[in-house]
């Protein structure tokens, strides 16, 4: 399996779209938090379901968290959310959505809340 990750801050990295069966392959490269947000069923029913990513992810010891959001606009809300997960999630942490765009711009936000 190949999984692209982009690195984005010393101990945060962003993906596309992840399956159950990547959360294994992340804990053995040290990832030790995973936050999804890409909402469930986006643009269909053969996205991964979170429900199932978030077992495959525990089963493997990762942190796991879902926060959705859409692709065009984040809330102040999702973003405050987001900067919480910053302060509390064991890094390094992976966040991913369907390219992996949306992650890295909620990121860019959260850390502008400091």
């Amino acid at each position: 399996m190949s999984i692209q990750i982009r690195q984005i801050a010393a101990d945060v990295c962003v993906a596309p779209q992840l399956a159950p069966e990547h959360m294994g392959e992340l804990a053995g490269m040290g990832f030790r938090s995973v936050v999804n947000n890409r909402p469930d069923f986006e643009h269909g029913p053969d996205q991964p379901a979170q429900a199932d990513i978030e077992t495959a992810a525990r089963a493997a010891g990762l942190e796991y968290r879902y926060l959705p959001v859409s692709g065009g606009f984040q809330t102040p809300e999702q973003v405050a959310a987001m900067a919480e997960l910053l302060k509390d999630l064991p890094r390094p942490l992976l966040m991913f959505c369907r390219s992996g765009a949306r992650s890295a711009n909620l990121y860019a936000q959260a850390c502008q809340l400091g």
